[in-house]
């Protein structure tokens, strides 16, 4: 029955890049007390199906988008990524840090608000994030897993001391091994703390040789990470991490095949999602 459910959950979140349909992003700014203000996208399918709910994407970016005032949807890998047709049927936020590290706190009032205010999946909560934003993934999942079905952090590390809550949820891992931004002992050092406790049970990682830091923003545009992030849900309390999909140098390289060149006014801006 597991199977059954990862397997639905899998056809309605993803689908072929020929068959996409855009969905609408709004700009919410201050709408959160003690949040970020933040883009939420949802897809075509949340104003088409009226009776169900969407499972959310958390997309963290890295150091260089910091600043005041939210950039343009393009400049946010998992928006980008549907802007060039990598159907996502998830709504997704995307919020902007104004600089240093990201707060767990913030980011759970975020979402908090998000699932009382819109047709959001509880059980269906996921986060991704690279650099800057592998830390926040990191360090969110730590504090709050309960309230995360399944999340990756790319070439990341955590501020947390005790890393343990990374172990009840999965998780996935990966850090290029020429790594020169963010060393991938940040990585391991999470890692290693989990399976000393044997804790780590719901835990993958992978270690890409030869890649440098760049490298792995490619995971946030590929129909794999998706698909993985998916497979899970808090509904069917997973024992098990999916290790089936594969996310690898070789997989990597397929990237972009099949999706539209980067488009900025691909994704219409609305005043509200509703």
């Amino acid at each position: 029955m597991r199977k059954i459910i990862a397997l639905l959950l899998i056809a309605i979140a993803t689908s072929s890049v020929a068959s996409a349909q855009i969905g609408k992003a709004a700009a919410m700014k201050g709408k959160v007390e003690d949040g970020y203000d933040f883009w939420l996208y949802a897809p075509q399918q949340y104003f088409e199906q009226q009776d169900r709910e969407f499972p959310v994407i958390i997309y963290l970016h890295g150091r260089g988008l910091c600043g005041r005032g939210l950039r343009h949807t393009d400049k946010y890998y998992t928006l980008e990524a549907i802007a060039m047709g990598r159907e996502i049927n998830s709504m997704v936020i995307a919020p902007q840090n104004p600089g240093g590290a990201w707060s767990p706190d913030r980011l759970n009032n975020i979402l908090d608000w998000v699932l009382d205010n819109y047709r959001a999946c509880h059980d269906s909560v996921y986060v991704i994030g690279m650099s800057l934003g592998g830390y926040g993934t990191m360090d969110f999942v730590g504090k709050y897993p309960e309230k995360i079905a399944a999340a990756m952090a790319l070439c990341g590390g955590t501020t947390l001391k005790d890393v343990q809550g990374m172990g009840k949820l999965p998780f996935w891992i990966l850090h290029g091994t020429a790594d020169r931004a963010v060393n991938i002992s940040e990585s391991k050092k999470v890692v290693q703390a989990l399976q000393a406790q044997h804790n780590d049970k719901l835990l993958r990682y992978d270690w890409l040789p030869g890649a440098n830091h760049g490298r792995l923003a490619r995971i946030c545009y590929m129909k794999q990470t998706y698909e993985w992030l998916f497979a899970h849900s808090r509904a069917t309390k997973p024992q098990v991490v999916n290790r089936d999909i594969i996310i690898d140098l070789d997989a990597m390289t397929g990237t972009y095949k099949g999706l539209r060149t980067r488009n900025k006014s691909a994704i219409p801006i609305v005043d509200d999602i509703k």
